[in-house]
């Protein structure tokens, strides 16, 4: 199977079990876009439920830990390290999605939240997509920068794939397998065949760099860099989802099913789901001009996963004004 179509599919199965599931997010600290995870899934932390009501977007972790607090304006320059105009930018940031709020007090743009910041992420699981083990590409060395980066707190590997104990002594010891058979009818199609080791998520890490004849760059990751790259993470993925694919104006695409999902993109030509991104439009030899299926990708996601379109603490906010400047 196309890793595309296994992909969707597995996380069509995966939101039955995990509250926030998302695809191809970014994990690495020192190099932006240097590792992209397949799939991230969200454990529950204590005040999870609290997170739904407050925006259906990311929240810039900048905004996050920025000193602004609920109620009391602040000025936006004093409120964020860094020159006034990187300033404004994610003041305006955290108010277009919903964190903030943004006036104008004796002449000086002004800041505040409109709700406290939840205490929501609990485990952040790190699953790599590779149906076929015989063509691993570049597998080991990125299952080697999870482990080692510790920014996940577990990582995992799927496959459509047998495994045999030549694939488990290749790849890290902490990383866990599971062979994934879609095409079953079982409820849970998912076979554990090596449970993940915990990783060092709280402790220093090292991020595997440049390759060099003879040797590979490695940065040092400080604990408190990765608390930080965690929150993007796992606010992106509570931002993004997986239904991130659109719905091709071809008559030959259908709302294809999975897990109780409805709304992944099946072509009839080609007998399989297809990559509308890649694989669509007026190129395909199958292509047929008409109008797209009716699908509605975020009433869906609202329905199976604990994510609300419609929230906005802003709205709940009643009485802020009698607070006082500062």
């Amino acid at each position: 199977m196309r890793e595309f179509a296994f992909e969707l599919r597995l996380c069509a199965h995966l939101e039955r079990a995990y509250p926030v599931v998302a695809r191809q997010l970014g994990t690495s600290v020192r190099a932006a876009g240097g590792r992209i995870v397949d799939v991230v899934c969200l454990t529950p932390g204590p005040e999870f439920d609290a997170r739904p009501r407050l925006t259906p977007d990311a929240i810039p972790a900048a905004a996050i830990e920025a000193d602004v607090g609920v109620g009391r304006w602040r000025r936006v320059t004093a409120a964020f390290d860094g020159p006034p105009a990187r300033a404004r930018d994610l003041a305006d940031r955290g108010r277009d999605a919903g964190f903030f709020d943004l006036d104008r007090r004796d002449g000086h743009a002004v800041v505040r939240r409109t709700a406290r910041y939840p205490d929501w992420v609990g485990d952040l699981v790190g699953i790599e997509n590779k149906p076929d083990l015989e063509e691993p590409g570049n597998l080991e060395a990125q299952l080697r920068h999870d482990v080692s980066l510790g920014v996940l707190d577990y990582a995992i590997l799927a496959t459509e794939s047998y495994v045999t104990r030549a694939h488990l002594n290749r790849l890290p010891s902490d990383v866990g397998v599971w062979r994934v058979n879609v095409d079953d009818d079982a409820a849970d199609p998912i076979e554990v065949v090596r449970e993940p080791t915990r990783l060092d998520a709280d402790g220093w890490g090292l991020e595997p760099g440049d390759a060099h004849p003879g040797r590979r760059e490695i940065a040092t990751v400080s604990p408190a860099e990765k608390a930080t790259q965690r929150l993007r993470v796992a606010e992106r993925a509570y931002g993004k989802g997986w239904r991130t694919y659109g719905s091709p104006a071809c008559t030959n695409v259908e709302r294809g099913r999975e897990a109780g999902a409805e709304t992944l993109p099946d072509c009839t030509y080609r007998g399989r789901l297809v990559d509308p991104a890649s694989e669509c439009g007026p190129a395909c030899p199958g292509y047929d001009a008409g109008d797209a299926p009716d699908v509605d990708f975020e009433e869906e996601r609202a329905a199976r996963q604990a994510w609300d379109p419609d929230a906005s603490s802003a709205r709940t906010q009643s009485g802020l004004g009698r607070w006082t400047n500062d």
